[in-house]
C-alpha cells in the first residue's frame, strides 16, 4: 500500500469538512423550507432531503470517530449519496424547466427550492468525489468510480419509482401570483 502524501491527506480532510458544512446547511435549509416557511415537500423533495440527511449522518459519525477513519474514507462513503441527490435534483429541476412542475421559491427567493437543492448537491458531489480521489488510503479512483456508479443507480431508482404527478388543475400560474405551498403540476388551462 502506498503512503499518502500529507498534502493529499490535507486536501481530503478539507473536502470532508466542506462536505460536513454543506450537508449541515442543506439539512437545516430543507427543514426550514417545511417547518419555517410552511412548504409541503413533494416525493422528489423528500428523496433529496433523505440523501442530504444521510450525508450529514455519515460525516458526523466519521468526525466523531476521528483518526480511526482513514482520511478521505467519509468522502468515498458519501459519494453515492451525493450523486444520488444530485441526479434526483437534476431531474426535479428539469421538470420545472420543461413546465411540467411549478415549485415554490426557496429561502430568500434565491431560486426555487429544487434549484437550491441542486446547488447544494452539486457542491457536495464535487467535494465528495475530489476528497475520495485524493485519498489513496480510502481506495482512490477505482473505488470512487464505483461510488459514482452506485450514486447514478440510486438517482435512477428515485426518479423511476417516484409516484406519478396528480392531474393538473385549472388555476392561475405562479407567474400570475398563485402562491405555491409545494411543488405542483403546472396548471391546466381552461378550454
Amino acid at each position: 500500500m502506498r503512503e499518502t502524501k500529507p498534502m493529499t491527506t490535507g486536501f481530503a480532510r478539507a473536502c470532508e469538512w466542506g462536505s460536513l458544512i454543506g450537508a449541515f446547511l442543506g439539512s437545516t435549509g430543507s427543514l426550514y423550507l417545511s417547518l419555517g416557511m410552511g412548504l409541503n415537500a413533494c416525493p422528489l423533495c423528500f428523496y433529496q432531503r433523505t440523501f442530504v440527511f444521510g450525508i450529514l449522518g455519515v460525516l458526523a459519525m466519521s468526525s466523531l470517530a476521528g483518526s480511526r477513519i482513514p482520511r478521505g474514507l467519509s468522502c468515498l462513503l458519501i459519494t453515492p449519496l451525493a450523486l444520488g441527490g444530485l441526479g434526483t435534483a437534476v431531474f426535479h429541476v428539469r421538470l420545472e424547466l420543461k413546465g411540467t412542475l411549478e415549485c415554490p421559491d426557496g429561502i430568500l427567493a434565491l431560486g426555487t427550492a429544487p434549484q437550491q437543492s441542486l446547488a447544494v448537491f452539486t457542491v457536495l458531489s464535487l467535494l465528495a468525489v475530489a476528497g475520495a480521489c485524493a485519498s489513496l488510503e480510502a481506495g482512490g479512483r477505482r473505488k470512487t468510480l464505483a461510488g459514482i456508479a452506485l450514486g447514478i443507480l440510486l438517482a435512477l431508482g428515485c426518479v423511476l419509482s417516484a409516484p406519478p404527478l396528480p392531474p393538473a388543475k385549472v388555476r392561475p400560474s405562479k407567474a400570475e401570483g398563485y402562491e405555491l405551498k409545494g411543488c405542483e403540476p403546472a396548471p391546466a388551462r381552461a378550454p
